[in-house]
């Protein structure tokens, strides 16, 4: 019986093991990006006219990424790609991103979408210099705030993307919890996050910030 047990535990920490072991890490995809500020014509000619729009002081950032195909299928994991203003914890508010396997004005679900998700709220509690990727606490209740990128198609690559932030002043900059305007680019942290199918965090590489 006491065999059987010990047994039991062993099966199940290898389980645990290998269902949280990488399939390969960060330095299999020989990642690159850049983020340069791009005034609204230059956004448009990277985007097409889905590019969002500035009032003048908005700030819109172009961002790229590459990175190599995959060794191993995405397989219901994806890239989490988060871009956050560093001085709040703040994500960025809104994409519009395009690759090879998505157009701005084209797109296909399966390959990038926007938005969020509870499982990554896992994120910061690994990596704490991510803390702005998680939900933000506000008395006692948790909030979502901002927006990343999720890349399904480990052949999405290159990757572009356009970020725009908001010049609000007042209650209304408060109310956007969101990343605003005034910024500069040595505020702002890129990052990728390599998501498992259950909801695992493999791995986060710091690419920008």
């Amino acid at each position: 019986m006491v065999l059987a047990v010990i047994l039991a535990v062993v099966v199940f920490v290898g389980w645990r093991w290998w269902h949280n072991h990488p399939p390969y890490g960060p330095e299999a995809l020989a990642i690159k990006s850049s983020l340069t500020f791009v005034s609204q014509e230059e956004a448009q000619a990277a985007l097409g006219e889905n590019a969002p729009a500035s009032n003048g002081r908005d700030q819109l950032v172009l961002g790229r990424i590459s990175w190599r195909t995959p060794p191993k299928p995405l397989d219901g994991g994806y890239f989490a790609i988060f871009l956050i203003d560093k001085r709040v914890n703040r994500k960025v508010g809104s994409f519009i991103a395009s690759s090879p396997r998505q157009s701005a004005s084209s797109p296909r679900q399966e390959a990038i979408s926007v938005g969020n998700a509870g499982v990554e709220n896992k994120i910061p509690e690994r990596y704490p210099w991510l803390q702005g990727a998680g939900d933000v606490k506000e008395g006692n209740t948790w909030w979502s705030y901002g927006s990343r990128l999720a890349v399904f198609d480990g052949d999405a690559s290159p990757l572009t993307f356009v970020a725009r932030f908001p010049y609000l002043e007042g209650p209304q900059r408060e109310a956007v919890r969101a990343a605003t305007a005034p910024v500069a680019i040595s505020d702002l942290l890129l990052a990728l996050v390599y998501m498992g199918s259950d909801g695992q965090v493999y791995w986060a590489q710091r690419l920008q910030g």
